[in-house]
């Protein structure tokens, strides 16, 4: 699955050429709408000073498609920074009074001319690199550096496509030692060093990187597959010590608040709108089998405080034994042709916006379990129980990569933790938006929900 860079560094070349690419698809798409290249001075304004909007918006999400990025992916990175850039700036020429100025058909060209080339000169060049690399015309060249097996399997399972490792040091069984390194790397002319140790050996690390201080060759730690696991925590500076925070969530004090307002305001837009298509499921429920319209279980919310999930009733009323959730499966005879309808769609979760109002859900969120399942997985499944240190959600991190349905394997139950902790560890208001819209393409018809 692809992965957005978000490394801090900002990379000015390909920002700059991108919003070049917007200010000539403005003047193209004022030659498609009017026939000519001469333009009123007010529509130059308006093109350069949204072109540097997209710019400015860009260098603040600084985040572009990693290069194993799918094109679903950078179609809908580009799209959605562009319409953002545009409405900022809309909304200032609403305050100023000026809209009626402007063509509508020209700023709707604009836009979608304005997605459509930056996605297709992104995705040509992540193509054309691809080529090369798999071609070996653009290959790194890297030298490794270990004293343990576990090191060695490490650094060679980084060997990708773009990667050559062509030369190997063993600080055990070589006879090279650190001192000697920067030789080494000189005469192998590899651009770049990979080191994996184990955290009790860093002072070897820091040996290594000394020798190594007059060389332009980058310098990569990579840590073991048992150590790696710690960096995938948060990393926080408190006093005067570093700390990695293996429990931790930013939705604490004024972060909560925050939360909480987005999701009043979200959840009452939201649930305005739905009333009708609600009051038609609730009716298409009601005449097509016996029984309540709403589905009411009990879950784990914040806290571990039980809470009564809503849900629109997609199965035909039954008993359980005691204690038992039985979980959907394909071809389920307990579901009707409406019952699968809404599970499939997500209708059938339309209600928990109205669990959002009452405070005891978010819209985004870990999705809250069966109780049954919570004490069943707690036990096997490491760290299961920090779910519960926020509220549950109607979507999520892990719904949107994939993990949304039948849990029927440990494993399946495993990444999907995996992946609510990583959500709490890292929670911010961009990522919550970020979630509800890929939510809004990705959680209809969706396969793993029958």
């Amino acid at each position: 699955m692809g992965r957005v860079n978000t490394t801090p560094n900002i990379n000015v070349v390909p920002i700059v050429i991108d919003t070049i690419l917007v200010v000539l698809m403005g003047y193209f798409s004022y030659f498609l709408r009017f026939g000519e290249w001469v333009l009123p001075p007010y529509y130059h304004l308006f093109i350069f000073a949204a072109s540097l909007t997209t710019g400015l918006v860009l260098v603040v999400f600084n985040s572009y498609p990693s290069a194993d990025s799918k094109l679903r992916e950078i179609f809908f990175y580009f799209t959605s920074r562009v319409v953002l850039s545009f409405s900022i700036f809309m909304m200032l020429l609403v305050f100023l009074k000026v809209t009626q100025l402007y063509s509508r058909l020209w700023l709707g060209a604009w836009i979608s001319l304005s997605s459509l080339v930056l996605f297709s000169a992104h995705a040509a060049y992540q193509q054309l690199v691809a080529g090369l690399q798999a071609k070996g015309k653009m290959t790194n060249d890297v030298l490794i550096v270990y004293r343990t097996e576990q090191g060695y399997d490490t650094l060679k399972g980084m060997d990708t496509a773009g990667y050559r490792i062509c030369k190997e040091v063993n600080l055990l069984k070589d006879d090279v030692e650190c001192h000697g390194l920067a030789d080494l790397v000189e005469s192998s002319r590899v651009s770049e060093v990979w080191i994996s140790m184990p955290f009790n050996d860093f002072a070897t690390v820091d040996q290594i990187t000394y020798e190594l201080r007059h060389s332009l060759a980058n310098i990569r730690f990579i840590p073991q597959h048992n150590d790696a696991r710690l960096l995938k925590h948060r990393i926080s500076y408190l006093g005067s010590q570093y700390t990695i925070d293996l429990s931790y969530t930013p939705l604490d004090g004024f972060n909560r608040c925050v939360k909480r307002l987005e999701d009043l305001i979200l959840a009452t837009l939201i649930s305005l709108s739905i009333i009708p298509v609600c009051l038609i499921i609730a009716l298409a429920i009601r005449l097509t089998s016996e029984g309540p319209v709403l589905f009411k279980q009990k879950r784990n919310g914040m806290g571990g405080e039980k809470i009564t999930v809503y849900k629109f009733r997609s199965m035909e009323v039954h008993n359980e034994e005691q204690g038992a959730v039985t979980q959907a499966k394909i071809d389920d005879a307990r579901i009707p042709p409406l019952g699968h309808f809404l599970r499939r769609t997500s209708l059938d979760e339309l209600p928990q916006f109205f669990n959002v109002l009452q405070g005891r859900m978010s819209i985004v969120g870990p999705r809250p379990h069966a109780l049954v399942h919570n004490e069943y997985y707690k036990d096997l499944v490491q760290s299961y129980m920090w779910r519960h240190k926020v509220k549950p959600g109607i979507t999520g991190w892990a719904q949107i990569n994939g993990y949304r349905g039948r849990t029927d394997t440990l494993e399946k139950m495993s990444r999907r933790v995996e992946h609510d902790l990583w959500y709490i560890n890292n929670w911010s208001l961009w990522l919550d938006l970020k979630i509800i819209l890929k939510s809004c393409y990705k959680g209809f018809f969706n396969k793993n929900a029958y």
